[in-house]
């Protein structure tokens, strides 16, 4: 029985039972939303077999083409002149329809069971990629088509960063939170990564398997997810973490035995679950709006909305752009590409962890998207002066465009999501994750959209056009980086204050 352990002895089973289940939600929610970016990234690395040059390939006997002609390799409709325009309407198909779907998913997300939720929306997400590529076994050389397929799976894929994020704040409080989710956040890097590779295997042959294989794999997660997926600590009768409005709550209310989870001190870990189980502990769900008027949301998202359009230019455009500067075969383009992914990671981590040691999210964000713009600037004019530099350049770009991306997407939301003036309401995570990621599709969507229009008056204006969105994104935060820095002041005053006394 419990009360006949020591009460270290419990407290040690109790803390490894709890850490036991909490890192099990961060590997399944990291795998899931892992599975739900490689589906996105094939398009990017099949791009280039879409439409390439093929003068110096042997043109097969009986092929009704020209002989002059070099197109005769490429993938109606996108063997014409306009091809860029092309595959951007496809890219912005499915960024504009996430962008839309978005706002909608949060709300979704919190009326519905996350588990059920995610599984419909792996599943037909894995659907609607695998019948992407099966257009190429059907033989299918309609725009409409892959138009049609794109519009449907960006809809779908908006079940999954609102779900996984509020599955992942469940469980976890504020403490260190920056550097769990910017690890945890590499699942979309890790994703990146494996899409482009999986589908440079079969991008110069049968390039229908690029899209076939990741949408069986994310349509095998899903069923996963429906047998193993925690929402709440409490279903497996674990301690729940505290937000900033129930510290605050508790503190009021410390006087009152019938408040709080701590009011039973020699039994907090089963009061709190009991609590947080009875019908008073279920707050009503936050309203679009009302969201919108919890501090910092508003800037965060206009900021992400910048942020994502450089970081998904790069995520749709890089390889193409390597292919056309560097002269690398597809398959060499997809894989050049991944090195931006890897410096993601680390930035995603680093952010993480200088936000929790300074406390500072939108000065973190701010800092590194200032370091972003010179070296955006560089890697075009030399990062393909070599293949050590253009590594370096790659690795470099990915750790300062994604690292304010990542903390954004994850800490930030969760922050905003649990904020102090929603006095515990935890039930506004959802809503408050999808606005502000829901706000950054809308960049998502207009960056590789103005890659396709300006990328035929040259590279270099692509560029310029990420800079200046870039510069935006910092400049929207100045207000939060003020808060900061004033708040830095006030404590340091403190510290000061209490050493000479």
């Amino acid at each position: 029985m419990r009360s006949s352990l020591a009460p270290g002895v419990w407290f040690l089973r109790a803390f490894s039972r709890d850490s036991w289940y909490r890192g099990f939600i961060l590997l399944i929610t990291f795998l899931i939303y892992t599975c739900y970016h490689m589906s996105r990234k094939p398009i990017s690395v099949v791009k280039s077999r879409l439409h390439h040059n093929c003068s110096e390939m042997i043109q097969p006997i009986g092929d009704t083409h020209k002989l002059n002609d070099t197109t005769w390799c490429n993938w109606a409709p996108f063997d014409q002149s306009n091809y860029k325009e092309l595959l951007g309407a496809v890219d912005n198909a499915f960024l504009v329809a996430y962008a839309i779907g978005m706002f909608i998913s949060g709300i979704f997300g919190e009326r519905l069971p996350l588990r059920y939720y995610l599984t419909a929306g792996m599943l037909l997400s894995g659907l609607f990629t695998s019948l992407f590529g099966l257009g190429y076994f059907w033989n299918i050389h309609a725009l409409w088509y892959f138009v049609l397929i794109q519009i449907c799976n960006g809809l779908v894929q908006t079940t999954g960063w609102p779900s996984v994020v509020t599955c992942v704040g469940n469980w976890f409080g504020k403490g260190k939170r920056g550097l769990i989710m910017g690890i945890w956040n590499s699942h979309t890097s890790v994703g990146n990564i494996l899409g482009s590779l999986i589908a440079g295997v079969w991008v110069d042959e049968q390039w229908g398997l690029s899209f076939v294989v990741p949408g069986i794999i994310t349509a095998v997660m899903g069923l996963v997810t429906f047998f193993f997926l925690i929402e709440y600590p409490e279903d497996v009768d674990c301690s729940p973490p505290q937000h900033h409005g129930e510290l605050e709550e508790n503190g009021d209310n410390a006087e009152d035995p019938g408040n709080g989870p701590h009011s039973n001190r020699g039994n907090g870990r089963e009061s709190a679950v009991t609590l947080s189980k009875e019908p008073s502990a279920q707050p009503a769900a936050i309203s679009f709006f009302g969201a919108l008027w919890i501090p910092g949301v508003v800037e965060f998202s206009l900021c992400l909305l910048f942020a994502k359009l450089v970081s998904y230019t790069f995520l749709y455009w890089l390889p193409l752009y390597i292919f056309n500067v560097v002269h690398f075969t597809a398959k060499e383009s997809g894989d050049l590409s991944t090195l931006f992914d890897v410096g993601g990671i680390a930035g995603g981590i680093l952010a993480g962890l200088i936000s929790d040691y300074t406390n500072g999210r939108a000065t973190t964000c701010c800092v590194m998207l200032i370091l972003a713009a010179p070296t955006m600037f560089l890697y075009n004019y030399v990062g393909q002066s070599g293949i050590s530099i253009s590594i370096v350049m790659l690795l470099t770009c990915g750790a300062l465009v994604n690292g304010p991306y990542a903390l954004i997407t994850t800490a930030v939301s969760a922050d905003l999501g649990t904020h102090k003036s929603l006095k515990g309401n935890a039930k506004a995570l959802s809503t408050v994750t999808a606005i502000i990621d829901g706000t950054g599709s809308i960049g998502a969507a207009l960056g590789p959209l103005l890659a396709g229009l300006i990328s035929p008056t040259g590279w270099n204006n692509v560029f310029y056009m990420l800079i200046t969105a870039d510069i935006l994104a910092c400049l929207l935060l100045c207000r939060l980086v003020y808060k900061e820095i004033l708040g830095w002041r006030s404590s340091l005053s403190r510290d000061r204050g209490y050493r000479e006394m």
